[in-house]
Order: structure tokens, then sequence, then C-alpha cells
């Protein structure tokens, strides 16, 4: 079975990719059609309202932190497993940074490389005629991305779609959707994005309410008629991210530690990998029968003081850190640490395995890709290996330590940063989100 499959993507950032992406899902979930989702880019928050709309976990696909080959098995891995692919863009469709072309992490790039359609969210309000302008621009922007279908969204009447809808019906793209305006579809955000999807005590019932919307708005079998095969390299060899960091995994996994690439996992798991959960916020120390510990990021700010009452995780950690290997990344790194401030400028003392100490008492956005020259071996790689990953962090560090650095980074186009992270023994960590090998 090859799934069909379609991108939701907008013109920007805001324009309601997320709750059409919902919708769509949870409506078509309901009408039996086995739905599988992704996310553009480098995101965590997303997936997982996926993965609560569908039953089944998303993923997320980057064509400039991810090779080709692992984009082209990470969809065919997807598309023989259920009836429709539906993959959420990012930021708006041709946002990327400039680089070798189809490597810009854009969502365009996605649409290019598999062929796929496109169905622009457009947030009209504020205007009306002036849409068909944006339609028209997106539509023939690049030959190479299809824009397959129309969603209005923020629509404030019939008159006002009415608008709307004459002046795009020159343009040969069809309507599929109009969704009202109506701020309660929001759903709620914090310093690193929307809320996490387990944080919603309501969510299911948020989800039926979008999906009832959908159903009463948008043009389902007119979606689903849309999607089409993604185009697949007939000579794609099999790729992993990254090689598994041992045979049995000990991962750290809780409301502290929770930003964790599904493909990593499943590639670690393919790779012969056995995955074993423990939870910091409950004193629970890496389990001793495990040959490598992951310390994943989330918001160990939020639970500062918890982890560092937590004793027996303190000291089981450091245990396991005295003979084999300890990793954790951007919130992972932070415990790793000597202190860590919260946002009310209190201080709690860390694991200290490493010698820094950070602070999110004066919040500062530290965002962009990032390409890691590794100075030693680790979980994440051998010594001088190449990773490509991320930043996305408002915490900074207030100490560096004497540590030895970790890796050697560069921005996404190439620009030295300098060396970053810290690496003690067995333990190893940076702000810096692995995501695959280059």
């Amino acid at each position: 079975m090859t799934a069909g499959a379609l991108i939701v993507a907008a013109p920007r950032s805001g324009a309601g990719k997320t709750t059409v992406t919902l919708g769509l899902l949870v409506a078509l979930r309901k009408r039996g059609v086995a739905v599988q989702a992704a996310k553009a880019g480098p995101d965590y928050i997303d997936p997982a309202f996926h993965e609560a709309a569908t039953g089944r976990a998303s993923f997320n696909l980057d064509s400039w932190a991810m090779p080709p080959s692992l984009l082209d098995a990470l969809v065919s891995q997807a598309a023989t497993r259920a009836n429709i692919l539906v993959i959420e863009g990012t930021m708006g469709l041709f946002d990327g940074i400039p680089t070798t072309p189809r490597r810009s992490g854009a969502t365009a790039d996605l649409a290019a490389r598999f062929r796929l359609p496109v169905l622009l969210v457009v947030d009209v309000a504020g205007q009306a005629q002036s849409a068909a302008a944006v339609v028209r621009g997106f539509a023939a922007h690049d030959p190479e991305v299809r824009i397959g279908g129309i969603v209005l969204n923020r629509v404030g009447s019939k008159r006002h779609h009415r608008l709307v809808a004459d002046a795009i019906a020159g343009l040969d793209v069809p309507i599929l959707g109009s969704m009202p305006r109506d701020e309660t579809l929001s759903l709620p955000e914090r310093h690193l994005g929307l809320v996490q999807a387990g944080e919603h005590e309501d969510l299911a019932a948020r989800l039926e309410r979008l999906a009832a919307l959908a159903e009463r708005q948008l043009d389902i079998d007119g979606i689903q008629r849309l999607t089409t095969p993604p185009y697949l390299s007939p000579s794609r060899p099999e790729a992993a991210a990254m090689a598994p960091p041992g045979s049995r995994i000990a991962l750290a996994q809780d409301a502290a530690f929770s930003f964790v690439y599904p493909h990593l996992l499943d590639g670690w798991r393919q790779g012969g990998a056995q995955i074993v959960s423990f939870s910091p916020l409950a004193d629970e120390p890496p389990p001793e029968s495990c040959d490598s510990c992951w310390l994943p990021g989330g918001y160990p700010e939020l639970h500062a003081g918890r982890l560092a009452a937590a004793r027996r995780f303190r000291e089981g950690l450091a245990r396991f850190a005295a003979t084999r290997p300890v990793h954790g990344e951007c919130g992972g790194f932070m415990v790793l640490g000597e202190s860590l401030k919260d946002a009310d400028g209190v201080s709690h003392a860390m694991t200290g395995l490493l010698g820094h100490a950070t602070s999110f008492a004066r919040p500062k956005l530290h965002l962009g890709y990032r390409e890691a020259r590794l100075l030693a071996d680790s979980p994440i790689g051998r010594t001088g290996g190449l990773v490509r990953g991320h930043e996305f962090h408002y915490a900074a560090l207030v100490a560096t330590g004497d540590d030895e650095p970790f890796v050697e980074l560069a921005d996404g186009q190439g620009q030295t940063l300098g060396t970053s992270g810290g690496r003690r023994g067995h333990v190893t960590g940076a702000f810096f989100h692995a995501i695959a090998g280059a």
C-alpha cells in the first residue's frame, strides 16, 4: 500500500496551519482513514499533537538537517503503513536559509522533492480581493511546487468569503475550505512554542471540536482527491539518522525531558537497540542494565526544584557516568551542569557532572540550524564526525566551567560559531539538538 500525501502550508507563521492540520487529521481518522502525520522542520511540539489526533507517532522531515536518503527512507516507511500522509509545513512555504538548492529547510523543498500538492492555508483577516494576489504569487513562485488547493482562514462573514472567493476564482486553484474567525480555536503558547499536548487536560475535547469544524468547513472529499503518492527515488539506500549509542539506552522521559525526535528512536530500534525509559522527576536513576544514558531537551527550568531534590536520580546518574557514556542536549545539558537559575532568579543545584551553570532569569532566544564537528567520541558519534541539528532555547550560560569543549559549531550557512558544550570523562553535552549525521 502506498499512501496518497499532501502538504499543509501557509504564506507565513501564525496563519492557522496547525489548526487546519489537526482538524483534518481527526476528521479523516473518524472516517476510518489510516492517516499518518509528519512535521516539516525541527519541531517537537506539533508532532505530539499529531499523535493525539491520529493515534500514530508523528515524525519530522527537514531538508537541511537530514540527508536526502534519510528523507526518502522516512517518507517511504510512512507511505506503506497508512492511507494518507499529511505533512504540516513550517513557517511560510518558501521560508528557509540561503544555502544549497533544495537543502534550505523550507517546506517547499519537501513539496518539490516528493512532488506533493500543497494545501495552502491563507489567513484572510484584514483583506479581501488582495488574497488573490497572495495565492497568485505563491502558485507562480516555484514551478516545481504545486498549490493544489486553498483553505481560507479567519473568514469574518459570508460576504467576506464571497469577496475573497470571487477574486480567487480565476486562478484555477480550488478553494477546499473556509474556516471562521474564532480565536478560541488557538492553542495556548509559552516560551518554547505551544504548550505540550500532554499538558492539555481538555485536549480530546479540543480535537473533537476541531474535527466537527473541519467536517462542516472543509471539503474533506476534495482534499482526499488532492493527495498523490509521494515520488521516491528508484535507487534509495536504507538510511539511519545516527547509529544507536549502545544496545540498551537509558532515556530520561517525563515532563522535564520530553523533546526526543521519533526518527532517532526508530532508527536506534531498527539498529537493534532497546530503549529503557526512566523519570528523573520521579527520582528514578538510569537503569543499571543500560550501557548509555541520554538526557533529552524539555523544560527543566519549570521543574528545577524537583530535580534538585531528586537525590536518587542525581546519585544514580553519577554512578552511571563513572563507567558509561551520558549525553545531555539542551535541557539535558542544563541538568548536567552545576546549577540552574529559574525564571524567578532562584538557583537550584543540578547534577554537577559538568562544570557550567545556566540561567533562565533573563530569557534570550538562541535559534538556528547548527552543524557540529565532534571533538570527542560520544553517544552522537565519533571524534571528527559531523552532525546536523539546531538550537532553540532561551536559557543562557552564566558560567562556562573548565571542561573540555564538546563540539565545534557552524551555523546553517557554514559560518563558524566556535566551540560549544562540554565533556568530562564519560559525560558530554551541549545546547545543540542532534537530528542526523551530515
